[in-house]
Formats: C-alpha cells, structure tokens, sequence
C-alpha cells in the first residue's frame, strides 16, 4: 500500500499550485473540480481524466434521452472546465494509458469519481438466458454509450418484463412505450430510434418486491407514465391498496412525498383502460424466482412468488414469499435492481459493496483501515448508487475538505515535482493523444447542428473512432 511521502507544501503553504488527479468526468468529478477551483486556501491545478472522449459521464450516458431539462446540469460543468487551472484529458485510460505509479510521480492527490458501471445481479436460475439483460446496458445502449452500441436487443417479441421499481425501472418502462414520434424530440443515439421504431413490444411489466409505498422511484417519473402519447398504465387494484403494516408507517410518519405517491399509484388502478397501442403494468408484492427457457432457449416466461410485508428487526418492512406463484409469459427481461462499481488496478475495492472503502472520502487500506496519503473517492464509487444527480454536490465537497484538511498537512502522494507538459509527454510517449475539452465542444457542436438538421437535440457519436475522426477533419 500507500505510505506517506514528504511533500511540495510545507507549514501549510504550498511551494506550488497543488496538483490534483481527478480520474472519471462525471457529475461528481465536476463538483468535486468545481469545489476545489473555487476553494482560496490553496492554489490548484486540476487534470481531469476519462477513459471516453465526451465528458458528463451518467448525464451523457444514463440520464433518459426524453429528460433534456435534466441534462442541462451540463452547462455548469462546462464552466468549471475553461477555469484556466483545469484540464479535461478524454480518451485516457487509467491502468492502461495512466498509471498509478504514473499518478503518484505527476499529483499531490489523485481522486476517484468512478461511479458504478455494472448491475447488480438476480441471482436466480435462468438470469443468463437468452433476452435476459442488464437494464444499465440496455440504458447505455439506447444513450450512444461506444461500449454497448453493438449490443442486440430482441424487440420482436410482444412483452418485456422488467424487474425493480427504482427510477431507472420507469426510464427503460417509458422508452419501450414511447411512440416514434415521441423518440424523434430526443437525443437518443440513431441505432436505438431505428430498432424502437420497428419494435414489436406492446406490453410492459414493471415488478416490485415490496408494495407500493416502498417503491423507490420518483413522483415526478411516477406522473410522466401517465402522460405517454399512446399508453395505458395499468395498476391491479389489489395491489394499489396498502397492506396494514405500510399505512401505519406512513401515518407515524406523516411523510407526505410518499403518500402522494401511494395516492397516484392508486389512480392508475382506478383508470378504465383506453386501448391504447400499449399497456404498463406497475406490478408490487412480486419476486422473481427464476427464468424460464423456452423452445428456443431464449427466455419466455418468468416465476414469481408473491410477498407479503412484515416488520423486520430493524424495524422496517421487508417482503417475505408466502409460497403463492405467478408464471408470466416474457421474451424479454431487464434486471434493474442496483448498480454497482467496479475495481480500479492497484486501487482497494470491496466487493461486498461494490465500493471504494473510505472514510469520508479517505481512502482506507482495507487491512487496516487506515487512510492512504493522496487518494480519495467521490460519488457512487465512494457511497455505492444512491440519491440523484444532485446528492454528488455535497457528497463531492466532503472529500475536497478532506483532501485540502490532508493537504495543508502536508498528507499527499508525494512531492509531485512534475507539471503539465511532464504528464502530456508521458501520454505522447505511449501513443496516446487526449481529447481536450476544446476538442469536445467542437464534438458538442457537429452533434447539436446534425440535431437541429432533424428537429432533434443532438445526434450523438456513438463510437470513439467516430468522434477521432470528426476531429480529424
């Protein structure tokens, strides 16, 4: 591991501007670069890396293509990156274009603003068929991620079931459901459109384990299902109405977001169908027990056991199967049930949670749990995937008081003798040439004008050797 390193700033008075490794460019990257470019007590100087040549991470890749407003958090971090003490270097690796030996010669302090880049998984027989998938790659794929833009979904089938009652559940739910039309107001990635538009899906299950009271997506997501262009959303009344236990919690409570929630999860189910080209059921009190092949050996149908709710030892509710069953016909199944990080060469990871350890946004050796000089975590990388957009801001302003407290300290990777023409003679060396947040707002603007050209926000690159060559010309 890490062991402390005399450093360029002594008596709390750097020699030098502090150099800072942010490795990762979304939303908390940016708020984590933004805090420290705003701080006075040190004078700084920020290299953000990312292994894509585009910046924004999860706004560009994971936020919905038909929530644009969302999208404009973007404008902020733009301005963050012309301060002239930062750097965004785009197409850089880390691990394999930087390392972190390479991070410890050139920085003060590096931080990790990763995020969590995998699913978490069912862990039920049958979860690796055929038409079973990850809803973070199905999200990825519909949003132009270069990763996932040859990925194969089978939309000729007649019902997609998708498991978990989180926000994302409902953005994959809205986009299975939205009408061409609908799809060409957005800046979903052009595979996408075309494969939706000739989608034969017309029925879509949204299943949770717990009722409607525990469901963990937003009121406003809740409302915009009912305002799609030619859907029914369809809710069983038996499973609208709260069981005993939930409306005693939310009386004690008086949580007034949830109630409202429950309140609109019940008008669905008190709505008369209007048959409409496509159905959404909101389905509770449902666990998926396994998948079932079928002739083909894709899947086609999914059981489930029906819960009921009861109060654990922490004292909140928790489904538990009573032994009732329900088989539900399916030729396509998304898995929305979390994400998760993922490892880091050299960097400690624990994969129980899927996280960085830390404290505080320190990064702690794992066998000791004592902090590593100049190494820091922010966002879903730090805390695992939780809050919105937003909840990285404070989240990101931890870790830089952490790191400016370390700093000031003269707790740091090392004395970071280097400058910035030092890491760029290094990155040439190995073949590789960064994308510079200039060259990304000429990227940004072919992408706009190609929109406009089709009424659209943006029609994005969806692969690297797409972008290089747009910047080539």
């Amino acid at each position: 591991m890490l062991a402390a390193q005399p450093s360029g700033i002594l008596a709390g008075v750097p020699v030098a501007p502090l150099r800072v490794a942010i490795i990762g460019a979304g939303p908390a990257a940016f708020y984590a670069a933004e805090a420290l470019l705003k701080q006075t007590q040190l004078p700084v100087d920020v290299d953000m890396f990312d292994r894509l040549p585009t910046p924004y991470g999860l706004v560009r890749h994971g936020v919905a293509p038909d929530h644009q407003k969302i999208k404009k958090v973007a404008v902020g971090f733009a301005a963050v990156a012309e301060h002239a003490a930062f750097r965004f270097l785009g197409n850089v690796e880390f691990g394999r274009d930087i390392t972190f030996d390479d991070i410890r010669e050139h920085y003060h302090i590096v931080l990790f603003a990763t995020g969590a880049q995998t699913d978490r998984q069912l862990d039920i027989p049958g979860e690796d068929l055929p038409g079973s998938h990850s809803a973070t790659a199905f999200v990825a794929w519909y949003n132009g991620h270069p990763d996932c833009r040859d990925l194969d979904f089978d939309l000729s089938v007649e019902r997609a079931v998708i498991i978990g009652v989180g926000n994302v559940a409902l953005d994959v739910a809205r986009i299975l459901c939205r009408t061409p039309r609908e799809l060409e107001q957005t800046d979903i990635a052009p595979h996408a459109i075309r494969a939706l538009s000739q989608s034969r899906v017309r029925e879509v299950h949204v299943i949770g384990r717990r009722g409607p009271a525990q469901a963990s997506f937003t009121n406003p997501e809740l409302k915009e299902l009912g305002e799609l262009e030619d859907t029914d959303v369809i809710v069983p009344a038996s499973e609208a109405e709260l069981d005993p236990l939930s409306e005693q919690d939310l009386a004690v409570t008086g949580d007034r977001t949830r109630r409202r929630k429950v309140e609109l999860i019940a008008s669905y189910a008190a709505r008369e169908p209007r048959a409409r080209g496509k159905r959404l059921y909101l389905r509770f009190l449902l666990s998926p027990t396994e998948l079932i092949a079928g002739e083909n050996g894709s899947v086609a149908a999914v059981r489930f056991v029906r819960n009921q709710l009861e109060r654990n030892e922490a004292g909140t509710l928790s489904a538990r199967p009573t032994g009732s069953e329900e088989v539900l016909a399916a030729g396509l199944v998304f898995r929305s049930v979390g994400y998760r990080g993922v490892p880091l060469p050299g960097v400690p990871f624990r994969a129980d949670h899927g996280v960085i350890p830390n404290q505080d946004g320190r990064v702690v050796d794992p066998d000791t749990s004592e902090p590593l000089p100049g190494v820091f975590a922010a966002g879903w990388i730090k805390r695992g995937p939780s809050g919105v957009i937003g909840t990285n801001k404070p989240d990101a302003v931890q870790t830089v008081a952490a790191m400016l407290e370390d700093a000031r300290n003269g707790i740091t990777l090392g004395s970071a003798a280097s400058d910035s023409a030092s890491v760029d003679r290094l990155l040439r060396e190995r073949g590789c040439t960064p994308v510079t947040f200039a060259d990304w707002k000429r990227l940004d603007q072919i992408e706009v004008e190609r929109g406009q050209e089709l009424g659209r926000p943006r029609v994005k690159f969806t692969s690297v050797q797409e972008m290089l060559d747009a910047l080539a010309k």
